[in-house]
């Protein structure tokens, strides 16, 4: 029997025995400045205005179903430590010993939860890998036909509650198959099904209405150049991403975002979207500069060794800013630890960026986090997120208050000053200048006895770094 035939039963089952996933919170939570409890926002108040914009609009905080509702606690070392405190499924077992309805059930479970959770944290987005939401079965048409039951449920719950879909993806990195790559795998049969299976995961997205896609090659890289034809791959790669723009406008949603997350390594010794230049140039090389955007993983930029707030920035000068996994590493761990972010200076870097780009359109801040490994109480989950969302508020409201002062603007715009005030500086910006044309330049400050000081003029960067201090604090007590 089709999934869909069974959905109703399953559903109308899930309504009569009305779980509650998280009955340590019984509300939802709520802002209260001066609240003592960590279920209580105490700076995320979601209708504040900064800066023309309510606060949920400027944050657009969104729920990741992958680590949330699938994260065990299992490491390289350990066995899960969670699943055990959770009323859902998080590891789906032994599929051929569960008949279909069994296997539905387990889905529609872990919507339920999400849902809950999404409601009492008062999110307004979420985001999905296509086999977080369901499991793979053993041909392409039963997988499909299970993703279509369960999309069908969430877009129920979506409609009810009001929570929407920031973006989809399609899990190219789990599946043995995917050892050598996804769309850059040497085996066109490989090759094919990513393709396959990301044209589907397009599809989910364009049905539950989602505002965006999001690209991570995860195995798209290589672990030794001796058997790796690194062209051949990055051809094969962009020739997926051109079919993934025609898809998308086949189904009538040439407006919906496309984004690439950048990584350096982990799981392959190498990815090909190494950080956000990287990428950058490689959708130029192929003309996809127009069709793709980055979504940055703070944590992958680390990882690339660049400060936290790199890669926003740098996609933000080129508006190449989609959207932010806004998570953290540790910097005595070499690998991606996906920590939710308590760290307020961070936090306003990356606000500071958002402002100045006029906010997301499409993207937002995804929650790309887990819990700890020893963190098992499910009310570990609310406590992650609230601090994080309190701690992203702050950096908010940090960041507004840096912009509006416009100090550190004023600092910056003060040493790019010779750019404003010299005509020929102009002509080099412009592009119309020649190398001729600076020589004179050079010549004519000789002959005013103007040269160049042999000592370079001060970058003052612990006054910088005073300075940004400073307005954190004054933005706190204001």
């Amino acid at each position: 029997m089709a999934f869909r035939a069974l959905l109703s039963e399953v559903e109308a089952e899930a309504s009569a025995a009305n779980i509650t996933y998280y009955p340590c919170v019984k509300d939802a939570v709520s802002f209260a400045k001066d609240a003592s409890s960590p279920f209580a926002y105490k700076f995320y108040n979601k209708d504040e205005v900064i800066l023309g914009k309510k606060m949920r609009d400027w944050l657009r905080f969104s729920v990741v179903y992958w680590h949330t509702f699938r994260g065990s606690g299992a490491d390289p070392f350990g066995a899960p430590t969670l699943p055990n405190a959770r009323g859902w499924v998080v590891v789906d077992g032994d599929l051929s010993k569960q008949s279909r309805k069994q296997i539905l059930e387990g889905c529609i479970r872990r919507v339920d939860a999400a849902f809950e959770l999404f409601v009492k944290l008062g999110v307004d987005y979420y985001a999905f890998h296509d086999r977080d939401i369901a499991p793979e079965l053993s041909t392409i048409e039963e997988t499909n036909d299970l993703l279509d039951a369960v999309t069908d449920y969430m877009k129920k719950k979506q409609d009810q509650t009001g929570v929407k879909l920031l973006w989809g993806t399609a899990n190219l990195f789990s599946h043995p198959r995917y050892a050598n790559g996804g769309a850059t795998n040497p085996d066109f049969r490989v090759f094919a099904y990513a393709c396959a299976q990301v044209k589907k995961a397009i599809e989910l997205t364009v049905k539950l209405g989602g505002e965006g896609y999001v690209f991570w090659g995860g195995r798209e890289g290589y672990m030794s150049l001796l058997n790796t034809d690194v062209r051949k791959e990055l051809d094969h790669l962009a020739a997926m991403f051109k079919m993934a723009v025609a898809h998308k406008t086949e189904l009538g949603r040439p407006d919906l975002a496309f984004y690439i997350e950048p990584k350096p390594k982990e799981p392959t010794k190498h990815q090909y979207d190494y950080d956000a230049q990287t990428v950058m140039a490689f959708l130029r090389t192929y003309g996809l500069e127009n069709d793709f955007k980055m979504n940055i993983e703070p944590n992958h930029t680390t990882l690339a060794g660049h400060s936290y707030e790199h890669d926003i920035v740098f996609s933000c000068a080129y508006d190449m800013l989609g959207s932010i996994d806004c998570n953290t590493g540790d910097d005595q761990l070499g690998w991606d630890t996906d920590q939710f972010l308590m760290d307020d200076r961070k936090a306003t870097l990356v606000m500071m960026a958002v402002i100045k780009m006029g906010g997301f359109t499409t993207g937002g801040l995804n929650f790309d986090c887990k819990v700890r490994r020893e963190s098992t109480e499910l009310e570990d989950i609310f406590i992650a997120h609230i601090g994080s969302m309190d701690c992203f508020a702050r950096g908010l409201i940090q960041a507004a208050h840096i912009i509006s002062t416009n100090k550190l603007q004023s600092m910056v715009d003060s040493r790019y000053s010779t750019w404003k005030s010299t005509p020929e500086a102009q002509t080099v910006e412009s592009g119309k200048a020649k190398l001729a044309l600076l020589e004179e330049f050079v010549k004519n400050l000789d002959a005013a006895k103007q040269a160049v000081s042999t000592v370079p003029s001060s970058g003052k960067q612990e006054l910088f770094e005073m300075v940004f201090n400073d307005e954190i604090y004054a933005a706190l007590r204001k």
